[in-house]
């Protein structure tokens, strides 16, 4: 108990310092082994974005443009780390035609038309599902509970996916970070469940199955094609959950 006591800032800290672009103390990362903090940088994070779209709402700007200033607010938290993931993968896994070269392009820095097809999509299904959340929530439906969950939930499954599959470069953020332990991977997991059912009861259930069906769906597609996971693989693993949550959520809305 008392190593975990002594270890706890340090992991929270490292999270952070990972996953969002919040101003910290210089400070020496713990790599992998705070993956279980991360679902409160997602926590965190979402409810960044839920004081947000309150304000905005408050003020009388509407649920469109409030769901668009959400967005670009998460991006600029996080240096639009989980995007980029997002954009690299769907260029290199679906751009190439053997394991080198899907990797090879994962790695470019320029964005292709895959790239640009999966964030243009992905984000206008964000945008949509999350204009519905918060109409629902301007009207008494839980717009914090809703964005707080989300943001826990979408990042449990990029612990899980790299626990589950081995770094398939050998190299960049996600080998650097190194591999968590199953025990810190169902510990990220266990966090985010719990936060999601304090916050929005049974509905935490079908959230969690989105979350992770869209993560595993990922993980499957990852593994056939470059044999693994990269730091791009959990980019995109948490912009897929978080589409999955706000789906959803703007179901229940309806």
């Amino acid at each position: 108990m008392r190593d975990i006591a002594i270890r706890l800032p340090s992991d929270l800290l490292s999270a952070f310092a990972l996953l969002s672009r919040l101003p910290l103390p210089n400070h020496h990362g713990t790599g992998a082994a705070s993956a279980w903090a991360w679902p409160l940088v997602g926590a965190v994070l979402g409810a960044l974005g839920a004081a947000l779209a309150s304000a905005a709402l408050w003020l009388g700007v509407t649920p469109g443009v409030t769901a668009a200033l959400v967005l670009a607010l998460s991006a600029m938290l996080t240096g639009g780390l989980h995007e980029d993931g997002l954009s690299d993968t769907a260029d290199g896994l679906y751009g190439g035609w053997t394991k080198a070269r899907r990797l090879e392009i994962m790695k470019d820095s320029r964005v292709g038309s895959y790239g640009v097809l999966a964030l243009v999509l992905v984000t206008l299904a964000r945008w949509s599902a999350l204009t519905a959340v918060l109409v629902y929530g301007q009207n008494g439906g839980g717009l914090w509970a809703a964005l707080i969950a989300t943001g826990a939930l979408s990042r449990a499954p990029m612990a899980l996916v790299m626990a589950l599959l081995p770094n398939a470069r050998g190299e960049g953020l996600s080998h650097a970070t190194g591999r968590p332990s199953a025990a810190t991977a169902l510990a990220a997991l266990l966090i985010a469940l719990a936060i999601a059912v304090a916050l929005t009861g049974w509905t935490a259930v079908s959230l969690g199955f989105a979350a992770l069906g869209a993560a595993i769906l990922l993980a499957f597609i990852a593994l056939r094609k470059i044999g693994g996971q990269t730091g791009d693989i959990l980019g995109a693993s948490q912009q897929l959950a978080e589409v999955a949550c706000l789906a959803v959520l703007s179901a229940r809305a309806g």
